[in-house]
């Protein structure tokens, strides 16, 4: 059996996860949300993107867990990615959920579409912290009006330092065994650092037909598709 550890995007907590867990463990899996440090119940915690990684290296040692299969979704594949070539032969796959994944010496906002000048203007208007999005960004996601209201309400702001501060990567991200999920209707194609990644005889693409958050939107098929990467 495996050990599946969940990390969701940014904004968010291991409370995320709460409709992928039961399937989960109804197959007979460990299951281990995590909630990373300045967020949700942890949200005074100090934060940067080693932070992270920290938080997710310690939770799989802290529980000793073999097999692990290392789920990120969103910010959370930059932490996951380079938590998961730290866990040496405790891995058994990394799962990308529409996720970035870390460049070394890249970080969140060197990669954001509008500039890393931009991106660090809204974290300074915010406090140093990355405002969650509301009701009306979440349109066209295939988000039910009760899964967007349970979204916005549980979100918390992003601690900017996590999404500043550079990914460390001691070898190709992609020697590592990963699947890679593209949620399409957050765009048709993955970017171009993932499709390249997908090149590698290492990687694996998955596609599901539902927006950025599929743990909200279709929780059932996500864990199915989790599932299938143990089978």
């Amino acid at each position: 059996m495996a050990d599946f550890v969940l990390v969701a995007g940014a904004w968010l907590g291991s409370w995320a996860w709460d409709e992928v867990v039961p399937p989960l463990r109804a197959a007979g899996h460990g299951t281990h949300p995590l909630t990373l440090s300045g967020l949700a119940e942890r949200r005074e915690v100090p934060a940067g993107q080693q932070t992270h990684v920290r938080d997710v290296v310690d939770e799989i040692e802290r529980r000793d867990l073999r097999d692990v299969v290392l789920v990120g979704h969103s910010y959370s594949g930059i932490p996951v990615g380079q938590a998961a070539e730290r866990i040496g032969d405790r891995l058994t796959r990394v799962v990308f959920v529409d996720s970035e994944v870390p460049v070394d010496g890249g970080s969140f906002a060197s990669g954001w579409w509008q500039g890393q000048a931009a991106f660090e203007a809204q974290l300074a208007d915010n406090g140093g912290h990355w405002a969650p999005l509301g009701a009306a960004d979440l349109d066209g996601q295939g988000l039910a009006d009760g899964q967007i209201a349970r979204l916005v309400e549980g979100s918390t702001p992003h601690p900017g330092g996590t999404l500043t501060e550079p990914a460390v990567l001691s070898r190709p991200l992609g020697e590592l065994p990963a699947t890679y999920v593209k949620c399409l209707l957050d765009g048709p194609e993955p970017n171009d650092t993932v499709a390249s990644l997908l090149t590698s005889d290492h990687w694996r693409l998955v596609t599901m037909d539902t927006g950025h958050w599929p743990m909200f939107s279709q929780p059932a098929e996500l864990a199915r598709v989790l599932l299938a990467e143990v089978a």
